[in-house]
């Protein structure tokens, strides 16, 4: 490390052009591609993902993307003549469009279906030629613009379906320039050099404006989800600010003892630069555990933020040491300059409210232990309700054409029809035809159900399809229930002396089938990801407690956000006042996204907390000692990274997108958890509490393990000295305390 830091220094103008071409050469590079996004939550095996293929087979009209056009009148009803002249000459206009295959509407023969009971809303679908992936934003645009022509006074046009989303206006960069502005405020506050403030800003853009135009040419070759850049954005913004501030930090420390700018830079990337490497690692690790899983969905969203994730670490370790160069010595303040100048070279010690705290919860580790498990345990509790589902359009902001279609379908016809059921199934003979035709009937019975559609038959006829109308919405446990009744009861008794095998397919079904898959590997993943975790800690920390007080912490992390997520997004606590829509079930991915983004965030804060710890221990053997002046010494710099993550990752909800919005609270929650209440409270609460035994490792195991080191110690001599000033802080309290008891103890 030390050479990579010295040969970038010494070459930083080469180091900055070659950071600077990369950047300009991917991003060109995607802008010429273009995107290649896809949403694709199939499964193969799953029964909605067979429903699927027979429909595409037998049915290949039916493979463009279908979305909504809705029109409501206040007064009078949409079959007035106005009304239906209007409309009709709009939908003739849609038909024309460039990348439109066919519009069907009310007014056709047989659209009599499409008009509510009262008169007062009616609905048209535009059927595209293509799906949802392959529409551009410009077709979709020129869909909204004409449809919205025709609204008057007296009559409201609003438009649905997975097309339009791309007309709906984003958050643009909003969330970005907030998310950085308020970093760059908490950088400077922190260091006092608009200088040093800023290069961790500029590092973290350079790497994840790279990464952010790799992920777009990834989405060319592999599947990646929409959200998988603003995904790798968020993470990348977080994590590659809070590693250069490790950085600079060390760097800032090492000008205040006096080494040149050269000397402090190497040393910074030499020493801190390998806790960055080895955390960036941890993050990897656990973001790749996504590909045991072996969903194509997943795999894309895990490459792409482990690219993010890797460009960020390498960014720290190379570009950065070459712009702290170039700054020289204005990483530090003036009014540190001055000092330096006027006392001579001298270290950052700990003192004031970071060693206060750290003799604080030495002195009460089973009381504030106590009060940070009592808070874990409460925000995790509405984990154990977490239902994972279909987050529909139903959920989008009510000021959007999305969710107005949306709840005037569900006010005029029926929640339902949002999301309906498409029953597939192969036909062989005269006798699956008979019993297709009595299944209509047995299904217009069956419980939950509001309407079924006619027998759809292929040309061939040999497929066919019938759609069902649940009563309920396609998020609600109600409609999923319905599938399970569908599947097996209702089907396995109709299909009996046939050769009909029915299928289940529809938004609600592939959603449930996607979360059952999820669910039913995710204890796999869950052990592997810590298994991993727990294995690069025992190498670091040659210690058997570590990496399992590590795992107990990220788990409890995990869960509290959780938690924070479940009350905000499913229960609906405040989320309409944050513009995030109404309450809704969690999309089923995101449990494993969050657990493998969420565990190693919550690595970064245990590997430089415990780092220093460890150095203390290896030199005095003292426990105490060692959590006392690991604590003091980090708990600063850890809970200013803290707030700055937190601010990029609240800023996201600011985007307009749900599953964003979702991702940005979930991270800001868990890792004001983590720094807050674990790293800062309990763990050091329990190492003090455990005395010794947190760096107990068996001999034999100890000898076969390999030996690594994530951050050499310094000058002995500066350790001596920071433990001597923080123990001076500790006697100092307790002085203040033994006086003031002695002032209660004398009688008037």
């Amino acid at each position: 490390m030390a050479a990579l830091a010295r040969w970038c220094v010494q070459r930083r103008l080469v180091t900055v052009l070659l950071w600077l071409l990369a950047l300009v050469g991917i991003a060109a590079g995607a802008f010429v591609a273009g995107s290649a996004y896809s949403n694709d939550y199939k499964v193969p095996g799953t029964e909605s993902g067979r429903a699927t293929e027979l429909l595409n087979e037998g049915f290949p009209s039916l493979g463009g993307d279908s979305d909504s056009v809705v029109w409501h009148t206040p007064s009078g009803t949409v079959r007035d003549s106005g009304v239906e002249q209007t409309m009709t000459r709009t939908l003739d206009r849609l038909e024309e469009l460039p990348g439109v295959a066919s519009v069907s509407g009310p007014y056709d023969d047989g659209g009599a279906g499409r008009i509510s009971a009262d008169g007062r809303t009616a609905y048209a679908t535009v059927t595209f030629e293509h799906s949802g992936k392959d529409i551009t934003s410009g077709e979709a645009e020129a869909v909204v613009k004409t449809a919205k022509a025709a609204e008057t006074d007296g009559l409201d046009v609003e438009l649905g379906g997975s097309a339009v989303e791309l007309s709906e206006p984003s958050g643009g960069h909003t969330a970005e320039i907030v998310g950085v502005a308020v970093a760059a405020v908490v950088l400077f506050l922190a260091f006092g050099s608009l200088a040093a403030s800023l290069l961790p800003i500029a590092t973290a853009l350079v790497s994840v404006g790279t990464a952010y135009a790799g992920i777009v040419l990834l989405g060319h070759v592999m599947t990646v989800a929409d959200f998988a850049p603003m995904l790798g954005l968020l993470i990348g913004l977080g994590v590659g600010i809070d590693y250069a501030l490790f950085i600079v930090t060390r760097h800032r420390r090492g000008l205040k003892r006096g080494l040149s700018v050269t000397e402090a830079a190497t040393n910074a990337v030499a020493t801190t630069g390998r806790a960055v490497v080895f955390a960036g690692a941890t993050v990897c690790i656990a973001l790749l555990g996504m590909l045991i899983l072996r969903l194509n969905f997943l795999n894309g969203v895990a490459v792409a933020a482990s690219l993010t994730v890797v460009l960020t670490v390498a960014a720290s370790v190379t570009l950065l040491p070459a712009l702290l160069s170039l700054i020289g010595t204005r990483a530090l303040s003036r009014r540190e300059r001055r000092r330096l100048a006027e006392h001579g070279p001298e270290p950052e010690l700990p003192t004031g409210f970071a060693a206060r705290w750290s003799a604080f919860v030495e002195r009460h580790p089973k009381l504030l232990g106590a009060v940070a498990v009592v808070v874990m345990a409460v925000l995790a509790l509405p984990t154990f309700s977490l239902h994972l589902g279909t987050s529909d359009q139903g959920n989008d902001p009510k000021t959007s054409t999305t969710r107005q279609a949306y709840d005037l379908i569900a006010d005029g016809f029926g929640p339902g029809v949002n999301g309906p059921l498409t029953l597939v199934t192969e036909v062989d003979d005269a006798q699956d035809r008979l019993a297709l035709d009595n299944l209509g009937s047995t299904l217009r019975t069956t419980e939950d159900v509001a309407s079924v559609s006619p027998v759809t038959y292929n040309q061939g006829g040999d497929t066919a399809f019938l759609t069902v109308v649940p009563e309920s919405s396609p998020q609600s446990k109600q409609t999923s229930d319905l599938v399970d009744r569908l599947r097996e009861d209702v089907l396995p008794r109709a299909e009996s002396g046939t050769s009909l095998d029915v299928h289940v397919g529809g938004v609600t079904a592939g959603y449930d089938d996607f979360a059952t898959v999820i669910v039913d590997k995710l204890p796999l993943f869950v052990g592997v990801v810590i298994g991993l975790g727990c294995l690069l800690l025992l190498l670091a920390f040659r210690s058997i407690g570590i990496p399992l007080k590590a795992a107990a912490m990220n788990v409890a992390a995990v869960a509290g956000a959780f938690g924070v997520v479940v009350m905000i997004f499913q229960w609906g606590w405040g989320s309409d006042l944050l513009g995030l829509g109404s309450a809704g079930p969690v999309e089923p991915f995101l449990p494993v996204i969050m657990v493998s983004v969420l565990f190693g965030l919550s690595m970064d804060y245990q590997v430089f907390l415990v780092s220093r710890m460890y150095e203390e221990w290896l030199e005095t053997g003292d426990n105490r000692r060692a959590v006392r002046v690991g604590l003091a010494e980090t708990s600063r710099v850890i809970n200013s990274a803290a707030v700055i993550m937190i601010s990029v990752f609240l800023a996201f909800v600011l985007s307009g997108d749900r599953v964003i919005a979702m991702f940005g609270i979930a991270l800001a929650a868990a890792v004001a958890l983590d720094a807050f209440v674990l790293r800062t409270l309990l763990v050091p609460a329990l190492m003090h509490l455990l005395g010794g035994a947190n760096w107990w490792l068996p001999k034999w195991l100890d000898r076969i393990l390999p030996r690594i080191s994530i951050e050499p110690p310094e000058c002995r001599a500066a350790h001596e000295r920071l433990a001597a000033v923080t123990d001076a802080e500790v006697a100092d309290v307790l002085a203040e305390e033994e006086r003031q008891r002695d002032v209660r103890d004398t009688t008037g």
